[in-house]
């Protein structure tokens, strides 16, 4: 039986420029950028996060053994409003839109989705789950 009060509390993607990535994650996704006094930085969303691997810094040795690369991540964040919403937001920041709004399954059910990409690449998704009436 799994253990049901395990939760997912970080995860590792890796970016190409600092800045660009900072300005992305922060600005469009409205993640906190989190910088450590050894170099290592954060995007924490809530009590969520995502640590930064990126140039010039020494990520030591407790790494998957296939670091993930630049452009190799495939993330869903939940979105607060409805796709039209989400879609609507995105391209205020001039972001382009791979796919949706898509119905798609997700860690708290149906949803809908949204796919657009990263600075880097990777593939991101907004979700959106309709509250019960």
């Amino acid at each position: 039986m799994a253990n049901a009060n395990v939760k997912l509390d970080h995860c590792v993607i890796a970016v190409s420029n600092w800045e660009r990535s900072a300005i992305f994650y922060g600005g469009v996704l409205g993640a906190e950028v989190v910088s450590h006094p050894d170099g290592h930085v954060a995007y924490r969303f809530d009590d969520q996060q995502l640590n930064v691997h990126g140039p010039g810094l020494d990520i030591g040795k407790l790494v998957a053994h296939s670091p993930v690369a630049p452009g190799g991540s495939d993330l869903c964040f939940v979105w607060p409003g409805t796709a039209d919403d989400a879609i609507a937001h995105l391209r205020r920041h001039r972001i382009a839109i791979e796919a949706g709004p898509v119905s798609r399954s997700g860690g708290r059910g149906r949803g809908v989705s949204v796919y657009f990409r990263d600075p880097d690449g990777s593939l991101l998704e907004l979700i959106t789950y309709t509250k019960p009436s």
